[in-house]
């Protein structure tokens, strides 16, 4: 961890967090590099494993951080849509319409866990939302679909780093396209919902894009770009993220699901969007 530095990100510190720090260390924690953002050097710390267990107690993100590293590095980032770059799942906003939330949620939420196969969840969620009125899904998008804090400070630093952005989703081209349209993303993917006659047939037209899907999607648009997976950074919250997030060079949990937090590189517990920025070696924050 010598070329290491640890990264710690958090609106404020409090007291106790402050104490507990002075208890262990006998010396004052150190000052913020930048609002809300403080680095430090491997040998600065006292205590790795320590350390982890005091900012999960104070609520602190944190994750050792290659001192090379810069955002230049990279050229592509990847980011799932629902409960990532916005705050809720579009299929059980769509499903409220319907009355039927609870039901398709839970069937979402175990798909997120990993506890059955992607498709197989998206199918049997999809089939529950035969005959709804097409025009819905506009009145889902205005009235439910909202960003992720710190969604636009993230894509704001990654265009002023000359890093392409790729929104790849298990859930919709609906939603997909006009969040591409709205915030200006470089490369976007998703299912497309059948509609026939202004109502939902309850099925997708070809294959579903699945965790198979997103990883090509990732490595396909790199390929364009004449960028390795190394130059490539994916952020998720279910296991349907992983086999995108396992083939990218730096991968990022937001939110996430136990499962997914264990296999990623870095973790975002508590923070928004705009913490990605010092995780991808980012000197300042704000």
């Amino acid at each position: 961890m010598m070329d290491n530095n640890l990264i710690i990100q958090a609106e404020n510190l409090t007291p106790a967090a402050l104490a507990a720090w002075r208890e262990h260390t006998g010396e004052a924690f150190p000052p913020a590099v930048s609002p809300g953002l403080w680095r430090l050097p491997a040998n600065a710390v006292p205590d790795a494993d320590w350390v982890t267990q005091w900012c999960e107690n104070a609520q602190l993100d944190c994750a050792w951080v290659p001192d090379a590293r810069r955002p230049t590095d990279f050229g592509l980032l990847a980011m799932d849509m629902d409960s990532t770059l916005i705050a809720v799942e579009c299929i059980d906003e769509i499903a409220d319409m319907l009355g039927l939330k609870t039901e398709v949620s839970a069937i979402t939420q175990s798909a997120m866990r990993g506890e059955i196969e992607f498709g197989e969840s998206l199918t049997r969620r999809v089939a529950l939302l035969e005959g709804l009125d097409a025009a819905l899904l506009q009145r889902v998008y205005d009235e439910r679909v909202r960003l992720t804090s710190g969604a636009e400070a993230m894509l704001a630093h990654a265009r002023a780093n000359g890093i392409r952005t790729l929104l790849v989703s298990g859930g919709f081209t609906f939603f997909t396209e006009r969040l591409q349209q709205r915030l200006g993303l470089d490369h976007a993917a998703a299912n497309q919902l059948e509609i026939v006659h202004g109502r939902l047939t309850g099925r997708v037209l070809g294959n579903i894009l699945d965790a198979q899907g997103k990883a090509e999607w990732l490595l396909q648009t790199a390929g364009k770009l004449h960028l390795d997976a190394s130059q490539t950074v994916a952020i998720g919250d279910g296991a349907n993220d992983l086999v995108m997030m396992n083939a990218a060079g730096v991968s990022i949990a937001f939110h996430a699901k136990p499962v997914v937090r264990q296999q990623a590189r870095h973790s975002i517990r508590f923070g928004g969007l705009d913490t990605v920025a010092a995780l991808l070696g980012d000197r300042t924050r704000g």
